[in-house]
């Protein structure tokens, strides 16, 4: 097969994947959400969407010059092309299933810019620690700026679904978990004892040690108020988006920014619940400004409009740079070898 005819085959899978990826967040919809998903979009000011698709690429890409300070301090510097372009493959991913984005970006980065990927995946968990605490400060912050409210709602709603559940089975559930992280940890202390030269517990040592350098790469950040300045403008550009897009229907246009607070922090919520907030995030939406009166129809039409921006934004530049990516490295890589000749690979002169 010629290398032309490779590539067309492989653009036709990379089409062929979005498209699939594409019907399978619409076939979650049941009728009822479809039509909802409708009117938000029939009655939408578009001029409104157009900053939020600017905004939404601006959390991304700061999103990813992040994840380049983080890789810093272990001695790597990947383009900001392929970092943001993973970045956004990642984030098709986790639409699909949740969390194998972030296996799937440190792959590639990995492949492209030969970095061991055990030490990416150390800097995604430093990462989201950190995210979760920051999401728990911002969490706190609206909850006191909106505690009648948002306080009464997470007492009445959330609480009170916890209290429904058995509390025998919560408290199985901890020490369950705790019993396999306890087991878990002895099980390695033992076989790294028992069989300390083998090939593949060697494998293991080599992996975890890698797992820690990138865990740890947070420490040694050589660019403190740069990392601290973009973890800023991710949330600020977060909140903007929410925002500005009270203004795309009429009957939230009057909202300000302390409900875009709180629509975001449950709106984050949703998103982690199912892979990409299908479903749950609309509903999340409705919940919270039914607060601030908002009716049904219109929380959730303001809801499909939010995740449906957000979702094509990711369908599109994530479907784009899957194919940008393996075609930009392929054709460095293949400017990085010298031809061959009789089968035998040429030595570069120095």
């Amino acid at each position: 097969m010629g290398k032309k005819a490779r590539l067309i085959i492989q653009y036709i899978i990379f089409l062929g994947g979005g498209i699939f990826l594409i019907w399978w967040q619409f076939s979650k919809m049941t009728p009822a959400e479809f039509e909802e998903f409708k009117f938000a979009l029939s009655n939408a000011n578009y001029l409104v969407v157009i900053p939020i698709v600017f905004i939404a690429l601006a959390s991304h890409l700061s999103r990813a010059i992040r994840w380049r300070i983080m890789i810093e301090p272990m001695g790597y510097k990947p383009t900001l092309f392929n970092t943001f372009g993973v970045t956004m493959v990642g984030y098709l991913a986790n639409t699909f299933l949740p969390r194998v984005g972030e296996i799937l970006k440190c792959s590639l980065l990995g492949k492209y810019e030969k970095i061991p990927v055990q030490k990416l995946i150390g800097t995604i968990v430093a990462e989201r620690v950190f995210d979760f605490v920051c999401y728990l400060l911002f969490g706190l912050f609206t909850f006191l700026i909106e505690y009648k409210l948002v306080g009464n709602f997470i007492k009445d709603t959330l609480f009170k679904r916890i209290a429904e559940k058995k509390e025998g089975l919560w408290i199985a559930t901890i020490l369950f978990t705790i019993a396999i992280i306890v087991a878990v940890v002895l099980l390695l202390r033992f076989v790294f004892r028992k069989w300390t030269s083998t090939k593949i517990v060697l494998k293991i040592k080599n992996f975890l040690i890698g797992l820690r350098e990138g865990v740890t790469s947070v420490l040694r950040l050589q660019k403190k108020w740069q990392f601290l300045f973009h973890t800023v403008f991710i949330w600020s550009m977060y909140l903007l988006q929410v925002y500005i897009g009270f203004s795309a229907i009429a009957d939230v246009s009057h909202l300000g920014l302390n409900v875009a607070c709180a629509v975001l922090t449950l709106a984050a919520l949703a998103n982690i619940i199912t892979p990409g907030g299908i479903g749950t995030f609309p509903t999340a939406i409705f919940l919270i400004l039914s607060l601030y009166n908002i009716n049904r129809t219109t929380g959730e039409a303001f809801g499909w409009l939010m995740w449906s921006v957000s979702t094509v934004i990711v369908l599109f530049f994530g479907l784009l740079f899957l194919g940008l990516l393996y075609f930009r490295n392929k054709k460095k890589q293949h400017n990085d070898i010298l031809p061959e000749t009789n089968g035998v690979r040429l030595k570069e002169f120095k």
